[in-house]
């Protein structure tokens, strides 16, 4: 046996992880984790990279979303750290789509504290952005 995944929504779903398990040779891994962060979350959760990105200069400099995904993934203790042949550190193993719901909701919370503490403020979520997921828009509204 390779690699199997299986998602559990059912009967049929618990009866197919039964049988991989009954059948699984010795020394198989078996790695059971929550439900993944969903569609929404990860929207939202781009929308606060950007705006704290967008107004938010840290020691004198600005960073992208993806830099402060990465700063936000270190905070959640979700970094490993490695040495670059330059003598500096290289953050490795921050990836957010896998992170449960819960995670990505300590993650989001995490956003939402940290940039009200550093003066970012974050516009109301709408409902939807016409494509299923979340997206913020000002809390005053737009003249679009």
């Amino acid at each position: 046996m390779s690699r199997a995944v299986v998602t559990l929504y059912g009967k049929k779903e618990r009866a197919q992880a039964a049988h991989l398990i009954a059948t699984a040779p010795p020394l198989t891994r078996v790695d059971f984790k929550g439900p993944r962060r969903s569609n929404d979350q990860n929207s939202l959760m781009w929308c606060l990279l950007t705006e704290v990105a967008s107004q938010l200069e840290w020691h004198g400099q600005k960073y992208t979303p993806d830099d402060w995904k990465d700063y936000g993934m270190h905070a959640l203790k979700r970094a490993r750290w490695m040495p670059s042949e330059d003598g500096g550190m290289v953050p490795i193993g921050m990836r957010t789509s896998d992170l449960s719901k819960a995670e990505m909701g300590e993650l989001i919370e995490f956003l939402y504290a940290f940039g009200a503490s550093h003066g970012v403020t974050f516009s109301e979520p709408s409902e939807t952005n016409g494509e299923g997921g979340s997206s913020l828009t000002s809390a005053a509204g737009s003249d679009e």
